[in-house]
């Protein structure tokens, strides 16, 4: 690593002998993340193809259908489609406009292959706790931070509340590994560190990257650059302004290198068949989706230390846990403040106390909902990068306090200041994910749609009808690759308007009615056959399937509207068209 001494001929014992220690001593902070991360997901890796974590089970299904799609892609020795219909026929879905995990899902198509989805998931979500610890563990490195102070702020930000509650479901957030990095390209283009070309053409490659990884956390990291240049320039003017040339071509390589790998992909989405717009978020909606000020030292119930009180209160959230992440605790807000005042010397704790605050103001929601860009962005999730903030304030704080420790009478001052940043972040210890089975394939599937024998593309509807919690068909579609392509489904597209809505289309308004009939209850409003009967004509579909269920009223529905069934294997009933 770059902060290791470089051993060069003639280095005395001394100098190599604290070389080899340092890196001695980095290695076991990695080693040390990665048994953190095995730590917080081992019940899922107790069973990783069955397991998945409690909470939000539509959303991980979503994720596990991603990854079974691209693993197919992969399989057929190309490049996932960015538009694909195998989901939701005719018309579709976009990569781009969901969470699609492009780019890990290809790297881990191997995993996907020989495991199935649910192990990629549970790699991805262990890779992202150690990868975002390791990656700010580096950066701080780079910029001066020791090894103790770097796997401190590394351990803040990639155990952080704000990724544990993510990982419940969003991986896209989850995974974090590359925001550090796009931040120190640009940090280093900004001090003038390397050179500005290939500087720059780190920045792109990282940028497009993310992109490709989670395209929300990509324009968030955006935004705390924007913020870190500011109080970066305001600290010191004259040298942002003597490297304003430099700066210029690099991001002009950055940005260059960035439309060369994303420009079509981007094309596609905002250009393509299939785009969409959002509707300006409403003060409701921003508030619904904004970090709460009690959230910031209430601990969730998946923490170490928490009461059954805080736990009901974070419970009590608008919102689900997933979008519970501001929390820090009263005792690291408090460090990282007067970390701040007396630290504010310090150019590197000065910037990160300005982009902290900036960015937890703006986690708040109102303070920007009216705002054209800014407006589009889910306020309480830019707590990833606040945290990432906070990290390298604490980082930065600590090795001052620790060198000005130093210099007073009394050996211990260091250790109080190291104890004390330790102990304002134990409350940030995280518990293991609790682990829920998945949706188990019924008995009969794989036969059925083998009997079928379904040429490529061939659809198929499913009941229960995937959308919002009905999605175990699509759960069943990527744990086996079949049918090839599933009517409905559970994603965000265009309406008619282009307007982005969650499963839009008539196969919702065909599962409000049937699914809860699967379930064994009355819909709220019932469809005509007649207008089933003309959604069915609309999809052409090669076959209905049905997975039987005890107290399913679907039976008799789908006879009245299809006639007799073509035939049954095991839980799985057949209509052939």
């Amino acid at each position: 690593m770059s902060a290791v001494a470089t051993t060069t001929v003639g280095a005395s014992p001394v100098t190599l002998r604290r070389a080899r220690v340092r890196t001695h001593a980095q290695r076991l902070v990695l080693c040390g993340y990665v048994l953190g991360a095995v730590a917080v997901t081992w019940r899922l890796w107790a069973d990783p193809g069955a397991r998945a974590q409690v909470g939000d089970a539509q959303d991980v299904t979503l994720f596990a259908w991603f990854m079974r799609y691209e693993a197919t892609a992969v399989a057929h020795w190309h490049l996932p489609a960015l538009v694909t219909a195998a989901m939701n026929p005719p018309q579709g879905v976009s990569l781009m406009w969901n969470t699609s995990l492009l780019l890990p899902g290809v790297l881990l198509a191997p995993v996907t292959l020989l495991a199935g989805p649910q192990v990629t998931l549970t790699t991805v979500l262990t890779l992202g706790f150690a990868g975002s610890a390791a990656a700010l563990f580096w950066v701080l490195r780079r910029w001066g931070a020791s090894t103790v102070a770097a796997a401190l702020g590394g351990a803040v930000y990639g155990f952080s509340p704000a990724l544990l509650n993510s990982g419940i479901g969003h991986y896209h957030l989850q995974f974090a590994v590359l925001p550090p990095l796009i931040i120190d390209a640009l940090l280093r283009l900004l001090a003038g560190r390397g050179r500005a070309a290939f500087s720059g053409a780190w920045l792109g490659l990282l940028a497009a990257a993310q992109l490709f990884t989670g395209e929300e956390l990509l324009t968030d990291t955006a935004l705390a650059a924007v913020l870190l240049t500011v109080a970066l320039a305001a600290s010191h003017p004259r040298a942002v302004r003597d490297r304003a040339r430099d700066w210029a071509f690099g991001m002009g390589i950055s940005v260059l290198i960035f439309l060369t790998l994303c420009g079509p992909a981007l094309w596609q989405q905002f250009g393509g068949p299939l785009r969409e717009h959002y509707v300006a978020h409403t003060t409701h909606y921003t508030s619904y989706l904004s970090a709460h000020p009690f959230g910031f030292v209430t601990p969730p119930g998946d923490l170490l230390l928490h009461t059954a009180g805080s736990a009901a209160t974070a419970a009590s959230y608008p919102t689900h846990l997933s979008e519970y992440l501001a929390y820090l605790g009263w005792p690291l807000l408090a460090v990282l403040v007067i970390a701040a005042v007396w630290g504010w010397r310090d150019p590197r704790v000065r910037v990160c106390a300005v982009t902290f605050a900036a960015l937890e103001l703006l986690s708040l929601g109102d303070a920007y909902h009216r705002v054209p860009l800014l407006s589009q962005l889910i306020p309480d999730r830019l707590a990833i990068l606040a945290d990432g903030a906070a990290a390298a304030l604490l980082a930065f704080a600590l090795d001052r306090a620790r060198t000005a420790a130093a210099r007073a009478p009394g050996p211990l001052w260091g250790q109080l200041a190291t104890a004390t940043a330790v102990l304002a972040v134990l409350p940030l210890l995280p518990l293991p994910y609790q682990a829920a089975p998945v949706a188990p394939v019924p008995g009969g599937w794989q036969a059925a749609l083998a009997r079928l024998r379904l040429t490529p593309g061939a659809r198929v509807l499913v009941v229960p009808i995937p959308y919002n919690k009905f999605t175990q068909a699509m759960r069943w579609q990527a744990s086996t690759g079949a049918p090839g392509t599933l009517i409905g489904g559970f994603f965000l597209g265009p309406n008619q308007d282009g307007t982005t809505k969650v499963n839009p289309g008539p196969a919702t308004a065909d599962a409000l009615d049937l699914d809860p009939l699967w379930a064994g209850r009355r819909p709220e409003a019932r469809r005509s056959l007649a207008e089933m009967r003309a959604d069915l004509q609309s999809w052409h579909p090669a076959a209905v399937v049905e997975v039987l269920r005890r107290h399913s009223r679907v039976p008799p529905v789908l006879t009245r509207l299809l006639g007799r069934p073509s035939f049954r294997i095991d839980r799985v009933l057949v209509w052939r068209r």
